[in-house]
């Protein structure tokens, strides 16, 4: 049973989401919070699996939740929820821990997906939102030349495949464009994540633009050079 907690200061649109969630036999509404401080309260009591989280609350916002929540090493996956994809919050969002978001007029089947992606441990962000997002609201820094030092770590294939995850591609995606298997896929990005400390998938493409490995608008990675 995925437990799932309900943030939104808006009590029409908890009922809305709870309506839908509830339907499904899989999953559990543990709670409502109206705003941040509450939700970190009942996340503490109710221990759910998965946080929906709306940004812009009162006391404490989305980020400013979602912040404390995974520096408090929280289990709990949040999935953020906002008004429209190119919202510049949902940046901040992510480097704050997010799993990833949605928009609040999501269909309801892409919801319930949503739930279910996020609690299994994967990461839920569009490619093209993520690639649209990046570019409107990151401060980059100057391109890098060569590796940058917090990636040198990883091999010359998990470079590559640490790149392509960054720009938003998915497993079978990559698999498709370096010619491998998806399981062989699977392996390089647990390998990555493990090697770079992070949590998941969206904390690859934070890292991905920060660092300059990734530029916005690239439709390829050049080669990596150690």
């Amino acid at each position: 049973m995925i437990r799932v907690l309900l943030a939104d200061d808006q009590a029409l649109v908890r009922a809305g989401f709870r309506l839908i969630l509830e339907l499904e036999p899989d999953v559990e509404v543990v709670g409502e919070a109206a705003d941040g401080a509450q939700c970190l309260r009942m996340v503490g009591s109710e221990r759910p699996d998965v946080v929906l989280m709306d940004i812009r609350m009162p006391t404490m916002d989305g980020i400013e939740a979602t912040r404390r929540l995974m520096a408090a090493g929280s289990s709990a996956r949040v999935l953020v929820l906002t008004t429209f994809d190119l919202d510049e919050y949902v940046y901040d969002a992510m480097r704050a821990g997010a799993s990833g978001f949605l928009l609040k007029d999501v269909p309801r089947e892409e919801l319930v997906a949503g739930v279910r992606i996020v609690a299994r441990g994967d990461a839920l962000l569009a490619p093209a939102v993520t690639k649209r997002m990046v570019e409107r609201f990151v401060r980059l820094p100057p391109p890098a030349t060569g590796v940058p030092d917090v990636l040198r770590v990883l091999s010359e294939r998990e470079l590559e495949v640490f790149g392509l995850v960054a720009r938003g591609l998915s497993n079978a995606e990559i698999a498709d464009r370096l010619v491998v298997g998806e399981a062989t896929v699977k392996t390089h990005v647990a390998r990555v994540l493990a090697k770079l400390g992070l949590r998941d998938r969206v904390q690859v493409v934070v890292l991905g633009y920060e660092s300059g490995f990734v530029q916005p608008g690239a439709t390829d990675h050049p080669p990596p050079s150690c």
